[in-house]
């Protein structure tokens, strides 16, 4: 997916912020997972210097790449336990308020991933906005500077997105 000298260049820049994000989605999955944030962090990494090159522009997009991984890699995990329980391993994950602000925001992982999916069939780029906000943890800013759009746009195709989310997740009232 990217050039791996510079995914290597790279990761050193935003590790830190990575390994952050990764321990805040892990945190809200069940006690006693064996994935551990660093771990998370490193198979994200292995999975974009393995793949083949990819043009990257800067920290930002890089970091975009490496959380867009990173939800492969629990979705992927997600429905693996989901298979092998017949349903009783499927998790749940507390989305930010941003997301859901009327309710506790809890929602399962692979729904979410499911909900993204259409999402991003409907419209990409709402799509690719709330994968961002949801599992990148990017600002606004952030966002507008990688899409090469106005912050006015962001905004409102984040609230659009999101009110269209918030339709379609089965949203709960338990938080793992």
């Amino acid at each position: 997916m990217a050039e791996a000298g510079r995914v290597a260049d790279l990761l050193p820049l935003v590790y830190e912020q990575l390994r952050a994000l990764a321990a805040g989605y892990l945190r809200r999955e069940r006690p006693g997972g064996t994935l551990q944030p660093t771990a998370l962090v490193h198979e994200a990494y292995l999975r974009l210097a393995g793949h083949p090159p990819v043009s990257l522009h800067g920290k930002t997009h890089f970091f975009a790449l490496a959380a867009i991984q990173m939800r492969r890699i629990l979705v992927d995990r997600a429905r693996a336990a989901a298979s092998a329980k017949r349903g009783g391993g499927l998790r749940r994950i507390a989305l930010s308020d941003d997301v859901a602000a009327s309710t506790d925001g809890s929602v399962e992982l692979l729904a979410l991933d499911e909900a993204l999916t259409r999402l991003a069939r409907r419209n990409p780029r709402r799509g690719k906005i709330s994968e961002m906000r949801i599992f990148g943890g990017m600002t606004v800013g952030e966002i507008a500077s990688h899409l090469g759009v106005s912050e006015r746009t962001v905004r409102e195709d984040w609230r659009v997105a999101r009110a269209w989310l918030i339709k379609e997740l089965p949203l709960g009232n338990s938080s793992a």
